[in-house]
This record gives structure tokens, C-alpha cells and sequence, in this order.
């Protein structure tokens, strides 16, 4: 993963200045091209505990779900039993979604499986992506024919707890899709 410096002065996406996690987040992470697939997981993952809440309690909790789910490893994660799931869902450091701690579980299956089958994560959704559309405009989308594309492909893969919306937003924060705003510094890098 690429890390960037950056000064406090810079313009950003007003989402962004809401505090130094999120800030730093925006800086260094969201928008950056990732192609590692084992991180393009734990971005689905992160993604997939954001649904209802603010991206600032996710990244409070990003520790704690790192710890829980063997540091994102989705071979690990894949043999986790029904004991795990509901030790999971009492952990109060955690995110207590039972529907969100058990997608993760079947997504890690659904990740090995391609793994098994010869189906690198990461070339899958990029290839997708290279067919994506290009939105630059400051008008917030909540889903694009590729976006719908892109889960239902996944959901033939097996991954569950997604939909159009969640995976345009997390085409958004693998730097698929540039949504920064125009005011922000990194809308031109």
C-alpha cells in the first residue's frame, strides 16, 4: 500500500474534515488503487460493517475487527465455526451485527472458492473495473450500471451482505471509481 503525506492545509473532500482518523483515512487510503487481493477483501469487509453507520466507527473499530478476523485473512476467516460467529457477535469492541459478522464468514468462503478455482480476487474485479465507467463530477452517485454488474457477479460467487450501492462505494474506496470531490488535492493525482 502506498502511504502519502500530507499537510493539514490541503483542500478535501468535505467528508473528510470531519476528524484526524477520518482525515487520515481520505489521505492515505480511500481513492488509492488497491490490487492486493487479500486487502481488496478487508476493504469489502470494512465496507460491509459501514452499511448503517458512519465510516468514523468503522475506523474506530478497524483494530478490533483486524484482531477478530485474523488480520483479514480470508483463509482463516473461511474456518471460523457457528461457536466463533456467536463469540463474535457478544465481543463489545466489536461491531455486534450478526448479519455483518456472518457475511464476513461466508464471503471468506466465497473468496477461498475462487482462490480454489483459480480465480485471483483481484484480477476478477479489475477486470470488471477496467470496463467501468468514469464518473469525475461532484454529483453524488449512489450506484452505476457497473456497480449492479459488479455484485451480481460477486453474489454468483457467493458473497452475500452486498448490493449496488455498497460495492459502487467500495469501487470508490479501491480507486476504481476517482469520487473525490473537485475541490480536494487528490481529485487530480
Amino acid at each position: 500500500m502506498t502511504v502519502f503525506t500530507v499537510q493539514n492545509s490541503l483542500s478535501r473532500c468535505r467528508w473528510a474534515e470531519a476528524n484526524a482518523v477520518i482525515r487520515d483515512y481520505h489521505d492515505t487510503e480511500w481513492g488509492h488503487p488497491v490490487y492486493e487481493s487479500r486487502q481488496l477483501w478487508e476493504t469489502l469487509v470494512l465496507e460491509s460493517f459501514q452499511c448503517g453507520l458512519s465510516w468514523n466507527v468503522v475506523l474506530q473499530k478497524r483494530d478490533f475487527l483486524r484482531r477478530a478476523f485474523y488480520g483479514f485473512d480470508p483463509h482463516k476467516v473461511a474456518t471460523m465455526t457457528p461457536e466463533d460467529e456467536a463469540r463474535l457477535v457478544m465481543d463489545k469492541n466489536l461491531i455486534r451485527s450478526k448479519q455483518k459478522i456472518a457475511a464476513v464468514i461466508i464471503n471468506a468462503r466465497a473468496w477461498v472458492t475462487m482462490h480454489q478455482q483459480g480465480e485471483d480476487f483481484s484480477d476478477f474485479v479489475w477486470s470488471i473495473a477496467s470496463q467501468s465507467e468514469t464518473y469525475q463530477t461532484d454529483t453524488c452517485l449512489q450506484q452505476t450500471p457497473r456497480s449492479r454488474f459488479l455484485t451480481t457477479a460477486l453474489k454468483k460467487r457467493g458473497f452475500v451482505f452486498i448490493g449496488p450501492v455498497m460495492i459502487y462505494a467500495w469501487m470508490q474506496a479501491i480507486g476504481m471509481v476517482n469520487g473525490h470531490e473537485s475541490c480536494c488535492f487528490l481529485r487530480l493525482s
